[in-house]
């Protein structure tokens, strides 16, 4: 598509952006119109306005199909981030007129997802049905891009943010804990050591966040000699490999308290290992009522569910 002459501004408005946003993300004039709920025409109208702006084509003809533009590439990222804000404001808008913040985005650490956040979360909608929630598990990394990005208000993580845009408030303490088999220790005594499982191969948590580096820094160093044969980067992958018999973990209590049953058991360390849990939010969007609420019923939950 070539932009029109006279191209008299370099700035594009809203629904430009919102066009060139879809287009891009949808690969086609007509996929994007049926994004939208528009017609074509109207998606190329605005489309060919929008390049005319710029002064420069966001999109070719390439054997019969719609391919950007290296100009269109470089504008991409700063245009997702304008779009994803502005769908935040939309969402704000809908929650407010709905008569609250009645929309809440949380993403977790896969270990809270396992077990406290959903019971906290199915105990919330029964106290405030009006309030829905989206939730998603991500690791630490990802986590926080959700939040600079604006498609999440609030992330459950085990590391406070170094990050003048985020900030956070603690909801709770953890400590790590060896996940065993019961019937390796039937009657194991409060807490444990890794030498109280001599025949146990250790699963190692390397690379699995800032659990990960806690069991490097204080659990590892303190058996040098102990081999390391398995390494799961996930919590999830730790426990699936205890409960089949390869080995004991030495894993989050929140994992440790998804896992019990009749065939896996946990025990705090010997020296104990802790850490903090964190809900993290942008600097710029203070906490709305609902969000406050729910922080505060997960600071509840995490002390029932320890206490318990």
């Amino acid at each position: 598509m070539q932009p029109p002459r006279g191209a008299n501004s370099h700035s594009l408005n809203l629904r430009h952006i919102e066009i060139f946003h879809e287009v891009y993300r949808a690969g086609s004039i007509s996929a994007a119109a049926r994004a939208l709920n528009v017609s074509q025409p109207s998606v190329s109208k605005v489309l060919k306005h929008a390049e005319g702006r710029l002064g420069f084509p966001l999109f070719r003809l390439v054997k019969g199909r719609l391919a950007p533009t290296e100009e269109a590439h470089a504008l991409f990222p700063d245009v997702d981030e304008i779009y994803g804000r502005i769908e935040s404001l939309r969402e704000t808008t809908r929650n407010l007129l709905s008569g609250g913040d009645a929309h809440l985005r949380v993403a977790m650490l896969p270990s809270l997802g396992l077990g406290v956040v959903p019971e906290v979360v199915a105990k919330f909608r029964h106290r405030h049905p009006g309030v829905s929630f989206t939730l998603q598990t991500l690791h630490n990394e990802d986590m926080l891009r959700a939040l600079y990005e604006r498609k999440s208000d609030l992330a459950i993580a085990y590391e406070p943010p170094r990050h003048p845009r985020l900030a956070h408030t603690r909801i709770g303490t953890g400590e790590l804990v060896l996940l065993y088999r019961r019937e390796h220790l039937p009657e194991a005594p409060p807490r444990l050591t890794i030498e109280a499982f001599p025949n146990q191969e250790m699963i190692s948590l390397a690379g699995s966040g800032p659990v990960g580096a806690l069991f490097a820094t204080e659990v590892v160093q303190r058996s040098p000699g102990r081999a390391e044969g398995l390494v799961a980067q996930t919590y999830y992958i730790a426990a699936a490999l205890v409960r089949h018999d390869a080995g004991v973990a030495i894993v989050d209590e929140f994992t440790g308290r998804a896992n019990r049953g009749p065939e896996l058991d946990f025990r705090p360390l010997q020296d104990a290992v802790t850490f903090g849990v964190y809900c993290i939010y942008l600097e710029d969007q203070p906490l709305s009522k609902s969000a406050r609420a729910f922080v505060n019923a997960l600071k509840v939950g995490i002390q029932d569910q320890q206490g318990a």
